[in-house]
């Protein structure tokens, strides 16, 4: 018999109980507080994955888009909470929210200081766990990223890291304040003075949507992309071939998914939905060649603006790629 009550001690966490034996479980019945000792599993022993929110509008707000992401957390969330969870998947831990008050153009919310507190989070939990996954938040929640990864333990004098970017725009921006168009630009200034090195790649840049300055900030910068016309169905083996060359280049890698890659009918829900866009498949197949790689550190997955979804659609694809990436981990 099966029942609809929740299980997790942790918030936002209830689903459907078929059962307590590991072969019945699914997400909400697993996940358990960041601080619990005993949040471990007996199928793979000494691995585990840290989930944390971002509950973040400011950047979409000061970028110009449509609000909203700040409720993608909890949307998230509940979108995984009814998934199996596979065998070998490891203890799955909730660090819980960074929260950034929205603000007015008078007076700007303290997007930066959420920033700084969520890339100490990220940080401690990167060395204390094999996986970090962010729960966005509009794309402001990569700087953050990208900020507590190169002060983990993961990254050292010499390190070169790689950010894999699956996402119509660059966010390259130039700006008087950060926002969601400005976070890889800032990472890459940081790294400028830095002893690691960062190797910024895109699969799925929308030519139509990114203006010829920003395509030349990412020719300086030495970025390397595919647009979203080189990245369709047919073409997923040259795409998951520039993935794996990426990857093979770098030390340790982040993989961020804007959610507004995806075409507008998969993902309605996101601030600036695409006119063409990436097939699902070719996402989730550049998202396993990441995992699988043994490299990855650090994903998040951004701009889920429930407000804005039809039918859970966005929600669902975003946790589907999420539990691929937590299934499917490895670490080399």
């Amino acid at each position: 018999m099966s029942s609809d009550l929740p299980s997790s001690p942790v918030s936002g966490w209830s689903g459907r109980v078929d059962g307590t034996a590991p072969e019945h479980l699914r997400w909400h019945q697993a996940v358990r507080p960041a601080d619990d000792n005993a949040a471990t599993t007996d199928d793979a022993p000494g691995r585990s994955t840290a989930l944390v929110g971002f509950a973040s509008d400011e950047g979409v707000r000061r970028n110009h888009g449509r609000v909203g992401a700040s409720e993608g957390p909890a949307a998230l969330r509940a979108a995984l909470s009814s998934l199996a969870v596979l065998e070998g998947t490891g203890a799955l831990v909730d660090a819980g929210d960074v929260v950034v008050e929205m603000g007015s153009e008078d007076a700007p919310g303290d997007l930066e200081g959420g920033q700084e507190e969520l890339a100490g989070r990220i940080a401690g939990l990167l060395d204390a766990h094999t996986l970090t996954v962010v729960l966005g938040g509009g794309h402001e929640t990569a700087y953050a990223s990208a900020t507590g990864l190169v002060r983990s333990g993961r990254v050292a004098a010499g390190t070169r890291v790689g950010i894999l970017n699956l996402d119509a725009h660059f966010d390259l921006r130039e700006a008087p304040r950060p926002s969601s168009g400005t976070p890889f630009l800032q990472a890459l200034r940081d790294a400028d003075a830095a002893e690691h090195e960062i190797a910024y790649a895109i699969v799925g840049i929308s030519e139509a949507n990114n203006t010829r300055v920003l395509f030349d900030t990412a020719r300086e910068r030495g970025v390397t992309w595919l647009t979203d016309e080189q990245s369709q169905t047919a073409d997923v083996t040259g795409v998951r071939r520039f993935v794996r060359a990426f990857i093979d280049a770098v030390d340790v890698l982040y993989l961020t998914i804007d959610l507004d890659v995806l075409p507008a009918a998969v993902a309605p829900g996101v601030s600036a939905p695409a006119g063409f866009g990436v097939p699902y498949e070719v996402i989730h197949a550049c998202a396993a060649e990441a995992t699988e790689s043994g490299k990855l550190a650090l994903a998040d997955v951004v701009e889920l603006n429930p407000s804005l979804d039809v039918d859970g659609r966005t929600a669902k694809s975003a946790a589907r790629l999420i539990h691929t990436i937590v299934s499917r981990h490895r670490r080399g």
